[in-house]
């Protein structure tokens, strides 16, 4: 593109030329540890990790890995050096990048793996070029920016025979375990209706587009590498680092910040697959002069999505998804002083004989009444995660270092086979919400159609493909922009 700077340009085709030579010819590279075979070490004994993104998440990533005492951080990559200060400090021998690119093309020899902590829509390239280079990857929530690139993910972890996690925490909690133990025990019975709720968003959604803002972006952002696979554009003032969560360009709004964590306690519970359907409704916003509900460019303040799954041994779940501050009604087995969720955000999973609960990451799970769970005695038979939520990071790292098929990778609590489905399934509810906007122009010219709302969109899992409404496929991948496109695997 035009605006995209010579050095830049030419890294970026210079790289990706490269990859594509190696992909024609079905070849990667693979790290020392797999060519060892399982159960081989580095001979520092240690995980040598290189983390895009190292500010803010990113930051907190790859102190929870080099705390984890068998990994070392060997590189660093950050569009925006002053927000990655505080780990270029505490790594100085580190190598700091701004291109991500750069830095595995210049690191390939001295790196085993990859963190992968920037805005949504640019998980799935940089993951992706780093596994095809033979790196395992942690990639944080949710793992994509689409429903095919999750499927893609999911293919080329298979593919590579990489070590793979997402950053969803919660998912080695003993909450978690305690749910399916419970379920698995006949405790509440067969599952018929899940409901999920988040205070989310805490940015803005909803509202106009800014646009450009003809401004330059500060010194210390490097604005063109930010944007990534998004479109090319001038500066946009109050995206970086945080707002760009609530508008699809760039992110994936309330559910895509907070389903993975909510929605995982019942997906792995239930043992959940694709979606079947999906239907939503969206909060609209007064500007003023009227109530609209439309612009396109934003996520919705609030919305309330229902999807459908089919059980394992047969049956049909309805999955309640509410944002917003949205919130189902309170059981009545609840007390009318309990805390339902964590107050802001919790999961109710109901079944033909009971109910159970849980706040966020799965944790403080109850039986409803609460009564009853004093009583209730289930020996555990899952494999708790040593350190639960926080030990999600070593058990990544310690599954890297012992390799693809060792009894520490059949463990990870959230490799790509199951945040892949989980992201599709989260991803589906926002694939409904872009189909509820969609409009077309009234036969009289006057106003608008939104052929969208009113239904049930089915879906084939399968084949990623909503049967019933073509014009909703267009939201199952995206295009990229030239340098950043996704990798072919």
């Amino acid at each position: 593109m035009k605006d995209i700077s010579k050095s830049t340009k030419h890294n970026s085709r210079r790289n990706f030329m490269k990859a594509s030579a190696m992909a024609a010819a079905g070849f990667y590279i693979v790290p020392r540890h797999v060519l060892g075979g399982p159960g081989f070490k580095a001979p520092s004994d240690k995980l040598r990790i290189a983390g895009i993104g190292a500010g803010g998440k990113g930051g907190s990533d790859i102190r929870s890995f080099y705390e984890s005492g068998n990994a070392d951080i060997v590189a660093l990559c950050d569009v925006d050096p002053n927000r990655a200060a505080g780990r270029i400090k505490a790594h100085p021998k580190a190598k700091f990048y701004e291109d991500y690119r750069e830095m595995l093309e210049k690191e390939n020899n001295n790196i085993d793996a990859v963190s992968v902590s920037t805005p949504d829509h640019n998980h799935a390239v940089q993951a992706l070029t780093a596994m095809k280079m033979g790196k395992h990857v942690y990639v944080q929530k949710p793992l994509t920016h689409t429903i095919h690139e999750a499927r893609v993910l999911t293919q080329a972890a298979e593919k590579y025979k990489l070590v793979t996690q997402m950053g969803n925490q919660g998912a080695s909690g003993d909450g978690v375990r305690k749910m399916r133990e419970w379920y698995a025990a006949g405790l509440i019975g067969e599952a018929t209706k899940v409901q999920v709720w988040t205070n989310r968003p805490v940015w803005p959604q909803g509202v106009p587009w800014p646009g450009e803002s003809g401004k330059k972006a500060p010194k210390n952002l490097n604005w063109d590498l930010w944007l990534g696979t998004a479109r090319q554009m001038g500066y946009v003032e109050n995206l970086h680092p945080f707002n760009w969560r609530g508008w699809w360009e760039f992110g994936t709004g309330a559910l895509g910040d907070m389903a993975c964590h909510l929605m995982e306690p019942a997906f792995r519970t239930l043992d959940l697959g694709y979606p079947t359907g999906a239907e939503c409704s969206v909060g609209s916003v007064y500007t003023g002069e009227f109530t609209k509900g439309y612009f396109p460019e934003s996520c919705p303040p609030s919305s309330h999505i229902t999807l459908g799954f089919d059980r394992p041994n047969g049956g049909n779940i309805e999955f309640h998804w509410m944002d917003g501050g949205i919130q189902p009604s309170r059981p009545e087995e609840l007390g009318p002083n309990e805390e339902m969720g964590d107050g802001g955000n919790g999961v109710i999973i109901e079944g033909t004989r009971g109910k159970m609960m849980c706040s966020t990451y799965g944790m403080n799970p109850k039986l409803l009444p609460s009564s009853i769970n004093d009583s209730v005695n289930v020996a555990p038979t899952l494999p708790r995660v040593e350190g639960g939520v926080g030990g999600h990071y070593a058990q990544w790292v310690n599954a890297c270092i012992a390799g693809h098929g060792s009894k520490e990778y059949n463990e990870l609590s959230s490799p790509f086979s199951i945040a892949g489905p989980l992201t599709e399934s989260v991803l589906m509810g926002n694939l409904a919400i872009k189909s509820y906007d969609l409009r077309t122009p009234k036969a009289d010219g006057k106003g608008f159609d939104y052929p969208g709302r009113g239904i049930k969109l089915l879906w084939d899992g399968e084949n990623m493909k909503v049967t019933n409404f073509e014009p909703a496929n267009q939201f199952v991948s995206k295009e990229y922009r030239e340098g950043f496109e996704l990798p072919k695997i």
